[in-house]
């Protein structure tokens, strides 16, 4: 059956896409990274591949786009953009809303013996309490061997100010994007969703989910924290994938 998006699901992808890169401008250089690494641990490319808090689906479409026969699932709660996937996507992926704040989440997976758990930009919304308890629940549901990667805001502490002047110019190139229309800003891709017709229900849903900004408030460690974290939940190996500026992604292996 034909998802009753389908005419329109490139094109919030694509509006998705610009939105996120206004922040994040090497966004694909982080998960080609990490796609890298998937290959690395399932040479066959064929992985079972948990794209986590994966939004409308952005790592999970270049996921099959370079492994065509993997097994594919999105988790999140966002309705508006679990539906965003769900028609992109089609029937090349299981779609899951769960919530990550809570344990039970792993119950709604379809199995537990994946290769690669990929995340980006997602879990510093969650406080470090349950940041720590989900790394162990993420490494129960790899299979010996697989693979844990976690793109997101990580500065460098040793290099603060330096960060703190790549942070600005960052921001400055990202506010002339705005004001010049290159790319709508957070707020304003929001305001489309809700003014959409075939959206408005699933925006009113999700407002009652997150009745605020974002649910909670935003938390960025150091990378140091998350290695030592993943090391405590019991991965093998931990280290450092890719950085760039105050972002970086971190990988460990179950």
């Amino acid at each position: 059956m034909t998802h009753y998006l389908a005419d329109v699901a490139d094109a919030w992808q694509e509006s998705w896409d610009r939105q996120q890169e206004a922040f994040l401008p090497d966004r694909e250089h982080r998960i080609a990274a990490m796609l890298d690494a998937v290959a690395a641990v399932a040479p066959e490319g064929r992985p079972a591949l948990l794209d986590l808090a994966g939004g409308t689906g952005t790592i999970a479409l270049r996921a099959l786009d370079r492994f065509p026969h993997a097994r594919v699932t999105v988790v999140d709660q966002d309705p508006v953009l679990l539906t965003l996937a769900e028609a992109a996507l089609g029937d090349r992926a299981r779609i899951v809303a769960a919530d990550l704040s809570r344990p039970s989440w792993t119950d709604a997976l379809p199995h537990r013996d994946y290769d690669a758990v990929l995340t980006a930009t997602a879990l510093h919304w969650l406080t470090p309490d349950r940041l720590a308890v989900l790394y162990g629940e993420l490494h129960g549901v790899l299979r010996a061997g697989g693979l844990f990667a976690n793109a997101d805001h990580m500065p460098d502490e040793g290099l603060p100010g330096l960060t703190k002047r790549l942070l600005e110019a960052a921001d400055a190139r990202r506010e002339a994007r705005y004001a010049t229309g290159a790319a709508l800003s957070w707020r304003d891709w929001w305001a489309r969703v809700a003014a959409d017709p075939r959206l408005a229900a699933l925006y009113a849903e999700r407002s009652k989910i997150y009745p605020t900004a974002h649910g909670s408030a935003e938390w960025t460690p150091p990378a140091g924290w998350h290695l030592a974290a993943l090391r405590t939940a019991g991965f093998t190996e931990t280290g450092l994938l890719w950085r760039g500026a105050a972002d970086a992604t971190v990988a460990a292996v179950a």
